[in-house]
């Protein structure tokens, strides 16, 4: 691969890669590298070794991502399968460490199995904590980096650094950091809770999410933000769109902010119903959404 130096990597390296199997709405081009790291050392291998004008682009579980159909130049890194490692690390202050790779479902599992109290909101965000940490997820009440305690992050130089809450500016879906510097694992401190009622509510919070989300289907969870004091379904809804289809994409029947691949959509038709629902909301209530997802790659 031109774009590689010479290197000796134990995680899997592809090139011209389909990155249809690595996004939730199961859409998208190819990656002009795909690499999988075995862990974070082989991941830091894999930066020192890559030329410096190669643009990096990292994936989760790739359920807040819109990945064009033209793919993506440089190469891809997809935290989940390698960057798994999760541990509690200080029992005596509550404190789990959480690679990116990591699901939040996992974590929130894991930490309530633990009898700890503070992230079982994560049960319901359908990605990984790598994403979790970049756009301070959140559902029913809950957000990312409330649990925060420290972060360790990796450069373009392959070196791994630690940094504090302080170090960046948290907003509601926005965290905003050096733009050269990635998550690969973040501590979370916690409280000590009763395990039965942590479990109990992560099941509870399942069975709320599965009544209102279309969770068996293609998706990339909530498409817009929320504006404040109001919701983008609502508002969507209001607009008569709930069941609108283009070409193979549709909005749910289930849940307006939640746009699914009927088995034959385009990046292209989610893109253009995106347009069009941001278009409508604005022409009805004079409001315009802000999308959630991020869009990458070319058209």
């Amino acid at each position: 691969m031109a774009l590689i130096n010479n290197l000796s990597l134990q995680g899997k390296l592809t090139e011209n890669a389909s990155l249809k199997s690595h996004n939730s709405w199961k859409v998208g081009g190819n990656a002009e590298i795909l690499f999988v790291p075995k862990d974070i050392a082989d991941l830091a291998k894999f930066i020192k070794g890559i030329d410096n004008d190669v643009p990096l682009f990292w994936l989760g579980l790739g359920s807040n991502v819109l990945i064009r159909d033209g793919g993506i130049n440089g190469a891809v890194i997809v935290t989940q399968g390698g960057l798994s490692d999760l541990s509690i690390v200080d029992e005596e202050n509550f404190i789990v460490r959480a690679e990116a790779g990591v699901s939040c479902a996992k974590l929130a599992r894991y930490t309530s199995r633990l009898g700890l109290t503070g992230l079982e909101f994560m049960a319901g965000i359908p990605g990984t904590v790598g994403g979790a940490l970049a756009m301070n997820a959140g559902c029913y009440g809950g957000e990312t980096w409330n649990a925060v305690q420290e972060v360790e992050m990796i450069n373009r130089s392959g070196e791994i650094i630690k940094k504090s809450t302080d170090s960046f500016d948290i907003s509601y879906r926005s965290v905003l950091k050096n733009p050269e510097e990635w998550f690969v694992a973040g501590n979370f401190k916690l409280k000590k809770g009763e395990k039965t009622r942590s479990i109990e509510n992560i099941r509870v919070l399942l069975e709320k999410r599965n009544a209102s989300q279309p969770t068996g289907l293609p998706n990339c969870g909530s498409v817009f933000r929320n504006p404040e004091g109001d919701f983008a379904a609502k508002l969507i809804e209001a607009c008569g769109l709930k069941g609108h289809k283009l070409g193979g994409a549709a909005i749910s029947t289930k849940h307006a902010n939640f746009i699914i691949n009927e088995g034959s959509a385009s990046a292209k038709d989610i893109e253009s119903l995106i347009s069009h629902i941001i278009k409508k909301v604005d022409e009805t209530h004079g409001l315009r959404l802000v999308p959630e997802v991020c869009f990458v790659g070319k058209k």
